[in-house]
């Protein structure tokens, strides 16, 4: 299959390529700098230069393609605090596939989130559909990225083979600049190493090179309207994250008030204290997706998060 890929050369899309390629796939890969277009060539891809604003560019890369996976996403936008612009252009760059293969039978995957799909109890794939679900009642940019999510899975009936790949909020590894690596960095600036009330509330995890080889599985495999969960690991507590951080750190652990959290954890603080254990059971049976690799305590015990 030739795959379309957008967010090639980011985080996730780095890993997604080689292993498609591995797979024997070929890849075109959005590119709208030099620098990506130039990691894409050396990872053996084909470069197709634009961004999500080009719509021109996005259907014509589908139309010269048999699937897509879509996982750029403005986050610059979005954490400068434009995060319904960056959830806007999502859904123009969703749309925009949807029609270009309207009628293929022809696979379109997108990433999607795990953390407020059930909060406080372990979150199925087939939980957070419908009008009744968690992802209803938010507002602004998070709902609007729910709608989009649930708008892919929806276009199973116009004849895309459309899926969900929900990722836990941590794809840990080594080089990893995301959530893990920010609570680093606050501890070292704060001189302790926090978490927020009991600590007992969970999080989903996955090594960012499993969660590309349920990517590569779903392009292949996938039936039209799956929700697929790439939970290597169904829940890890926080509490025993921050542990590992101050060991390495050599610094205090310790609990931070939920009503103190935004000040000490900034921005990350809504998100350290949801609770959103995840199941990927219902993923693994359907695709045999087995992972592999570290799981996030392991790979944090490995040291590069701290160098």
């Amino acid at each position: 299959m030739r795959i379309f890929v957008t967010g090639a050369s980011g985080w996730i899309g780095s890993a997604v390529v080689p292993e498609l390629i591995g797979a024997g796939h070929q890849v075109l890969g959005l590119a709208r700098s030099d620098a990506s277009a130039d990691a894409l060539t050396t990872a053996g891809a084909e470069v197709h230069r634009g961004s999500l604003d080009d719509l021109d560019v996005l259907r014509s890369g589908a139309e010269a393609s048999d699937g897509v996976i879509h996982l750029a996403f403005k986050h610059d936008l979005a954490f400068s605090g434009d995060f319904q612009g960056a959830a806007d252009a999502d859904r123009r760059a969703v749309e925009t596939f949807g029609e270009a293969l309207a009628g293929s039978e022809k696979p379109l995957l997108i990433a999607s989130g795990l953390l407020g799909v059930t909060p406080g109890s372990v979150a199925t794939e087939q939980d957070g559909h419908g009008s009744h679900a968690a992802g209803a009642a938010f507002g602004g940019g998070p709902r609007a990225r729910w709608e989009t999510a649930e708008f892919t899975l929806a276009l199973a009936s116009q004849g895309v083979r459309s899926s969900i790949v929900r990722l836990p909020p941590t794809n840990h590894g080594d080089g990893d600049n995301g959530f893990m690596a920010t609570l680093v960095a606050i501890a070292r600036e704060k001189g302790v190493s926090g978490y927020i009330g009991d600590g007992a509330n969970c999080w989903p995890a996955v090594h960012r090179l499993d969660s590309a080889r349920l990517f590569g599985l779903a392009v292949e495999q996938a039936p039209a309207g799956s929700t697929l969960h790439a939970a290597a690991e169904e829940g890890v507590p926080i509490r025993d994250i921050a542990e590992v951080i101050g060991r390495h750190l050599d610094v205090p652990v310790v609990s931070v008030a939920s009503e103190d959290a935004g000040e000490h954890f900034s921005w990350l603080g809504g998100f350290l204290e949801l609770d959103a254990p995840a199941s990927s059971a219902w993923t693994r049976e359907l695709l045999g997706w087995e992972p592999t690799q570290a799981g996030l305590i392991e790979d944090l015990e490995e040291g590069h998060y701290f160098r």
